[in-house]
């Protein structure tokens, strides 16, 4: 499973993030502007690529060792001269290689496409690039002209329902969420020590993947999946089949108008970016109002970071401008949200991930 993967010191992976930086800002002081430009306008292209080679599962075919494009093309059932054009722009890039044959094969970031991997991007990379999805980001300059979501304009209704009214975009969408939760567990649970909770209540909880994880590493707790009828219909048997049937049950209900009582702590990972600040005050003072005296609220989100260098917090918070009117948020700003709730922000703990972690006190 993810959360048993041995992760790497925090510390240690925001010195490699400073050093990509720095490498990064050399190579843009060093190229042409119009250069590093072009670099960047085209890097949808890549992205675009990537996506293609997940959709036709080429990562999987090539889990035995190299093939040629005729060999792969024939067992995805795409065209050979289109699959060896593919794969050499996306070998450019990391993503596949080619020997001196002809023939490619895996790279580390090309086994992230496997469906069987350890940490599975494949689906992530079929999400962010399916046709709706991209057509959402064409309205980008709607959305920053007018500082609201551009979903109801483009689909007539909210993002939810239309994930609702198209199963077939919301299965690769659930989907895309649930691997980008397993991404999540290990870093997490790595760098917080859950063992002295008894009753964990993950709050918008979903599929129950990240109780699962607290449970393992929390052998005196019980814990609560708490989520729309909807999100948690497969919980259950995720619970089950870890072995947690006896510690753990799934409650159906709206955080927006209760969450389950008496939990010494709450859980909220990558729900308040979906929400605008009035929602997310609604949120935290309904957990205010159920948690135990003495127990802590854990946010898992992207915390942004101050300055201009990179985070990936700085472009799903675009992401959260088009498709929910949600934002992703600095530590100043959740802090507030916080206080204004009834929580002390007490610390921020750093993962391995781009996540953080947040821990609250009720006062």
């Amino acid at each position: 499973m993810p959360v048993a993967q041995k992760m790497p010191p925090p510390r240690l992976v925001r010195l490699v993030e400073r050093l990509r930086e720095g490498v990064f800002r050399l190579h843009q002081r060093m190229m042409p502007p119009p250069v590093t430009m072009l670099e960047m306008i085209t890097a949808g292209m890549v992205s675009q690529a990537v996506q293609v080679a997940a959709t036709l599962g080429i990562a999987d075919v090539l889990a035995e060792g190299p093939l040629t494009p005729e060999e792969i093309a024939r067992q995805v059932g795409a065209d050979a001269d289109g699959v060896r054009r593919l794969l050499r722009a996306l070998a450019s890039q990391g993503v596949f290689r080619a020997d001196r044959s002809g023939r490619f094969a895996l790279t580390p970031l090309a086994s992230t496409l496997r469906s069987d991997a350890e940490m599975p991007m494949r689906s992530i990379a079929i999400f962010t690039n399916a046709p709706e999805q991209r057509e959402h980001w064409s309205h980008l300059l709607d959305a920053v002209r007018t500082g609201e979501p551009v979903m109801e304009k483009v689909r007539g209704v909210d993002v939810w329902t239309f994930f609702e009214k198209n199963e077939e975009l919301a299965d690769v969408f659930n989907d895309a969420m649930t691997d980008f939760s397993n991404f999540t567990l290990a870093p997490v649970t790595a760098a917080y020590d859950f063992r002295p909770f008894t009753s964990v209540v993950d709050v918008g909880g979903g599929q129950g993947a990240m109780l699962a994880a607290i449970l393992a590493r929390a052998p005196r707790a019980e814990g609560v999946v708490f989520d729309l009828s909807s999100a948690v219909a497969g919980a259950a048997d995720t619970l089950r089949n870890a072995g947690l049937a006896d510690r753990a049950r799934v409650e159906a209900g709206s955080f927006l108008e209760r969450v389950p009582e008496g939990g010494d702590c709450y859980l909220l990972k990558n729900v308040l970016h979906n929400w605008p600040d009035e929602e997310v005050a609604l949120i935290l003072r309904n957990v205010r109002r159920a948690i135990a005296p003495g127990g802590r609220l854990l946010i898992i989100e992207l915390i942004i970071p101050e300055g201009n260098g990179s985070h990936p917090g700085k472009l799903s918070d675009l992401d959260m401008l088009l498709l929910v009117g949600g934002r992703e948020r600095t530590e100043a700003e959740s802090r507030t949200l916080l206080a204004n709730a009834g929580f002390r922000l007490d610390r921020v703990i750093q993962t391995a991930s781009p996540l953080s972690v947040l821990e609250a006190t009720p006062v």
